[in-house]
Order: structure tokens, then sequence, then C-alpha cells
């Protein structure tokens, strides 16, 4: 461990720490993983996979693997001297009541509501007009499993609220279970609906309900493929093996991904058809006309358009098509394609999103990833920008059509959670629910800077930390970062951050491209074979900051899931000299061979795939985190973690990855994989083990920039 430069008056209280501070690197020996004779062929290039037999979730030999490499990595987490002390953190920071906004259906006013440290949020509610303090448990995830691992997804009511359909998931896992329940009696009237995934759920009035899933794969249903979406329609009081199939399963026009939803008024099913996760092909069914057939409103992928509202035949539409910032166009239903669109509300130099209540279109637009809102009335007059309480992040703005009241939430990074009551017609904002978190916003700050990639492109970043933070490089920083899906990163609170910031650490976010936040041009100018720039992004923040004196490569931490695991993996591979420690979570690692499992085959539209042309394939195989580690380079410290039920990303990218580093790793930086068991994508995690994770993750990241003691102490010149 290196030796922290600090001034003389706190140097002389941590003299009784120097012989800790010469203590030996905690030893790690890794377990031996088995190599195999693996080739694939493509394009006449022979590429070697000799951990392919890591892909098989359910050998023996494979969760030999994970167990031993769990031991491993929770011998050395045990040995960091300060991970209890942030678990204690963690615990009393997180253990505030936490309140959602209220929704009527029915008779009934329901919230969300977590006491404190509670696994999951439970569902309260009480009769609209009633006190709010008689709010009874309405459904109680927490009741569903001791330790919290069986998680609720969805909840979606019947017109008269009178029956709700809720799914559940276990473990983490994407499949999904479908429950009904009386809301009345609060008991179980119908047989679970299984094997549902990707879906939402659509009540057409109260007689039944529309919802998606795929046929059972063959092999592993947590990692073997899955890529013929097809929508169904449950009709109460029969069995799941008769319900309709009302959308996909023809082979020759193969869907990964079908959603359906009915319009407020129940004259419309609306079918939503993709190949990818960019692009929808748009359809529509009268439910008002027996035996109808489905009307075909857009007939390719080119745009993401969907039906927010209808008054009638009249619809009304969110769209990118010829529009990249998206704006809201009209349509007759009798007639809806493209060529009789009229614009409502046009295209901007900004994002937008729409939401409706009381009669009124909500856009949100994102300015530099920064929420600004505008209320327009159903002619798409502009009525006023919503006054929002500062600079954030805004959501919500969502409520029936008769309602004359709304709720909004407002974050930014150094701003809890606070619930806003909004009067529609007087545009006025009233506190309606600020969060009782110990932690004081009047001690942090942010800043968005603007900084230049590679290439000239100028990319914001917000910084936030302590006020009056000293910038001498020596600062533990956070860098996190996406970059893919059209995702925006928009400034929102997080206890974990807070913590970390706590200790005097910076947090910094740059909105990478790839990403949603300037629109279409922006998210695909971060894909297939142009990926490259989010990775350059991201490696010019990190420079930025080290330049900027923010902090240094010795106290730089470089973080992101998912698609962000990528991002990290990708930068980490080219740029090891860059950060001290890397902290890739549930990554797609494997760039080769992603589309094989799940509904991975649905990222092509970001991805590609090394199946498309021999250039696509040599593109991806260059920045292929798994493919491109190499013996003899000193890579950062690095903690991988996954769930062994992720079957999104499955944990096999991980696995693969975390043997490729531990082989060829050199230099003292150890390389572990935290595999959490029954968990998965990070959906539904209880919040005992998000507490266990973000303190072995900011434990091993403080421990391996140095510290023998959290930082706050050392500032604060308390010794050991």
């Amino acid at each position: 461990m290196k030796k922290l430069i600090i001034p003389f008056f706190i140097a002389f209280t941590l003299m009784a720490c120097k012989e800790e501070l010469k203590k030996e690197p905690i030893a790690v020996t890794y377990p031996k993983t088995q190599k195999v004779d693996t080739v694939d062929n493509y394009f006449g290039v022979d590429v070697q996979d000799p951990y392919r037999w890591l892909e098989d979730d359910r050998s023996a030999e494979t969760e030999s693997w994970v167990k031993s490499q769990n031991e491993v990595t929770f011998g050395y987490l045990d040995k960091i001297p300060f991970r209890d002390e942030l678990k204690e953190r963690l615990s009393s920071l997180w253990n505030y009541e936490k309140v959602g906004p209220p929704f009527k259906e029915g008779d009934y006013t329901y919230f969300y509501k977590n006491d404190g440290l509670q696994n999951q949020f439970a569902v309260y509610r009480y009769k609209t007009g009633e006190d709010p303090a008689t709010a009874e448990i309405f459904l109680d995830p927490n009741t569903f499993k001791e330790d919290g691992t069986i998680s609720m997804d969805g909840l979606s009511f019947s017109e008269d609220g009178k029956l709700a359909a809720y799914s559940i998931s276990d473990g983490g896992s994407d499949w999904r279970k479908v429950l009904v329940m009386n809301t009345e009696t609060k008991k179980i009237i119908e047989d679970t609906i299984v094997d549902v995934k990707f879906s939402g759920l659509s009540w057409k009035a109260n007689e039944g309900f529309y919802y998606s899933s795929y046929d059972k794969p063959k092999g592993s249903e947590l990692s073997a493929k899955t890529d013929q979406h097809k929508l169904y329609y449950h009709k109460l009081g029969t069995k799941q093996k008769e319900d309709a199939l009302i959308f996909g399963g023809i082979p020759a026009e193969k869907h990964r991904y079908v959603g359906g939803y009915v319009t407020d008024d129940n004259s419309y099913l609306v079918v939503t058809a993709s190949v990818s996760t960019s692009g929808n092909k748009l359809f529509i069914k009268d439910l008002t006309k027996p035996n109808s057939k489905f009307v075909t409103v857009l007939n390719h992928n080119d745009s993401d358009t969907n039906i927010i509202d209808n008054v009638g035949s009249k619809l009304y539409l969110v769209t990118n098509l010829n529009a990249p910032n998206k704006k809201i166009v009209t349509v007759d239903a009798a007639n809806p394609t493209p060529e009789n669109w009229v614009d409502l509300i046009p295209e901007t130099e900004n994002v937008l999103s729409a939401n409706k209540a009381g009669g009124n279109f909500f856009t949100e637009y994102m300015v530099d990833a920064v929420s600004k809102v505008l209320q327009y009335d159903y002619n798409g007059k502009l009525i006023r920008e919503v006054q929002l309480p500062g600079i954030g992040s805004a959501g919500g703005f969502g409520a029936k059509k008769e309602e004359k009241e709304l709720y909004y939430s407002f974050s930014n990074y150094v701003t809890p959670g606070t619930i806003y009551k909004y009067n529609i017609a007087s545009g006025k904002s009233e506190l309606f629910r600020k969060s009782t978190i110990d932690f004081n916003p009047e001690e942090y700050e942010s800043k968005q800077v603007f900084y230049n990639s590679k290439d000239g492109t100028k990319i914001p970043m917000i910084i936030t930390h302590k006020k009056g933070l000293k910038l001498d490089g020596k600062n533990p920083t956070i860098l996190y970062g996406y970059g893919g899906f059209n995702i925006s990163l928009t400034p929102s609170f997080s206890i974990t951050n807070a913590v970390w910031m706590e200790q005097g650490g910076i947090y910094a976010v740059p909105n990478l491209r790839g990403g949603g936040e300037y629109g279409k041009k922006w998210h695909d100018s971060g894909t297939k074979m142009q990926k490259q720039n989010v990775f350059d992004d991201f490696i010019a923040a990190a420079e930025y900051l080290i330049e900027n004196k923010y902090t240094s490569s010795d106290y730089l931490a470089v973080r992101g899931g998912s698609n962000g695991g990528l991002l990290v993996g990708a930068a980490m591979t080219q740029r090891p000299d860059l950060m001290k420690v890397a902290l890739p979570a549930v990554g797609v690692m494997d760039m080769l061979r992603y589309h094989t499992f799940t509904a991975g085959a649905g990222w092509a539209y970001d991805y590609g795939t090394a199946e498309d042309n021999k250039e696509m394939f040599e593109y991806l195989k260059g920045y292929s985190p798994v493919h491109n580690v190499k013996a003899g380079v000193a890579y950062p410290a690095t903690l991988i973690t996954t769930g062994d039920h992720d079957d999104r990303v499955v944990p096999a990218h991980s696995f693969k990855y975390a043997a490729e580093l531990q082989e060829k790793q050199s230099g003292p930086n150890p390389v572990l994989i935290r595999v959490e068991v029954d968990a998965g994508h990070g959906a539904g995690t209880p919040v005992t083990k998000s507490i266990e994770q973000y303190a072995d993750i900011f434990g091993f990241t403080l421990y391996n920039m140095g510290y023998e003691v959290l930082p706050e102490k050392i500032n604060k010149g308390v010794k050991e």
C-alpha cells in the first residue's frame, strides 16, 4: 500500500498508523480454471475460446468454479479493515421511510412504501377521500420469500379497479409469473400464468389482459436463446393453455420483442413489434368491432413510434420518424400510415419524452441531460412551462384523463427524491413529500463541464462532490458510464453514491455517445462500426478528471453495468494505465457470441454481430473484452460482479472475462469475481443484498487505492 501525502498536522496524528501503512497486500491464489480446445472460424479466421465450458450454467463443473471463485473473493473482502464500517453506514443511511406518489384505481388510492430496510417496497391503499393515515397494506412482496429474493415486477388494475394482475420474479430472473387478485378480498382468483418475459400487463376493461412471452427455450431457461416473442390474451376464468395468440409466432416474420396495450377508452389494441432494441413496427386493432383485423400503422423498423392516446378515432403518436429528437403527430385510425400524419408538437433541438394527464400532454425535454417540462393541450397549444424546483431530473407527469392533479418527482445528484403535487389547471406545484434521509445537500455540489473527445466531439459530464474539495489529484473518484441503447443518464440521487461522497469521494458521470441524451443521431454515433466513439468518450472523461486535478490514475475507479460493463471492459483493456480500479458489473464481455444467449440477438442494432460480415467481425473482435486481454499487462485491480440468475446478460460473459484476466494479469493488482446467488441483472435485488454488494465494491475500491482507514477519517485526522 502506498503512503498518502497529507498535511503535517494530520500526519502527526497518523504516526501510530506508520506500521500499518507498510502492510503487505492481501494475498490471492486464484482457482485453476480448466482450458479446453474450442475454436470458432469466422471468415477464415480461427478464434480460440478456451473457457467455452463456463457457458454451461447447469453443469457441476461451472457450479464448482463459481463456488471456488466466491471463496477467494469473499476471503479477500473479509480482510478489508473498514468493510464493516461501510456496511454499517450504508445500512444507517438507507434506513428511512420511502414513499411513492399516490395513484387512484377504483375506489382506492394506492402508493408504494418501504419502511427503511425492507427488502422490497410494499403497496398500501386507503379509500379515496378518506384520511391517508388509514392506509393498509394491500400487497407486500416481503412476504413472498423470507430473504426477499422473490420480487414484484409489475402491477396492473382492471378498468373498475376490482381486479389486479401482478408479476413476480424469482431470484432476479427476467422470467415472470403472473397472479390475479380480487382487490376487495385480496384473494388470488386465477391459476398462475407462467413463462412470461419482457411483458407489460394491459387489461381489456374487466374481462382479461394481454401479456407477452417466448416459447420455453430448449436447454437452460437462463441462457438458451429466446427470439420469437408473442402476444397473448388471457380471458378471466380460463386456463393459460386456452389463452389466445394475438400476434407473433410466424417463423418467416420473427419479432424478438412484441408488446401490446389497450387505449384508455378500451377502443384499440396497440401492438409494437421489433427485431431489435431500437425501431418498431406498429399495428392497431379496433376492439369495438368483433373479428376486426389488425391495421398497419408502420410496416418497418426505421423509427421508434408509439401511440400515446386517442380521442375517438383520432390517434396521438410520439415518433422519431424523420424527427431524430421526436415529435407528437396526429392521424385518423382509418388511415393511420405516415403520409397522413399531421404534426401536433413539432420536433425541437432537444429530445422529447411525453406523458399525459388530465387531458393535457406533458413533454419533458432533455437540455444537456437536464429536465425541462412543457404543458400542452390536445390541440397542440402551449399552456406553460412547468416551473421545476431546480436543475435536475423530473419524472412522472402521468394521471388519468379525469384527474385535476398529478404528482411528479424531482432529484439530482445531491437532492434526494422529492415528490410534488401539481395542479393541472393553475400550474402550481406544491411540496407533497420530502425525503427524510440523513443527508445534507447543502454540503455538496454538482458541476456540469464539457470536454473534447478524441475526435473533437464535445461531451457533457456532471461532477459531484463535497464543497470545498481540494483539487490536488488525490481524491478517490468513480467515473460511471453507460453509452448505449439510446439510454440517457440524467441526474438522480443515490443512497450509495451519497455514502461514497461522504468519504470525500468524487462521482462523475459523462453523457457518452450511444446514449439518448441528444437524440437518435447521438445514439447512432455510438453503435456498430462507431462503437469505439463510446470508449473514446469515456477515456477522454478520465483524462479530463486527471488533467484538471480532480483525481489521478492512482485514485480513479471506472464503473458501469450491462452495456456499461462492456464499456469498463473495453476501457481497461485499451488503457489499463488510466485507472487504479475497474468495476465491470453484469457486462457484455464476449462480443463474438453475445447474440447466441437469451435475447442477445436483439442487441444487434447497437453492436452488429460477428456473423454479419468480415469487417464487422474484425471490428467486434478488436474491442471485445474477452478477446483483448493480453499476457504480461498490468491491469487495474478488478472486481467483476454478476448474478447467477442473470438471464439478460448471462454470467458466462463475466466468468470468461475473469478467467482471462486471472491467467494473464501481470503485477500485484487482484482480479476477483463476485457472483451473487439468487440475483439477476439488477431489478428486484433485495436491500440486504444491495447493501452487502456496495460495501464490498466501495471497500475493494478504497483499499486498492491505498487506504487502510476510510478517507473521511484520514481527512479528520482520526487514527486507527
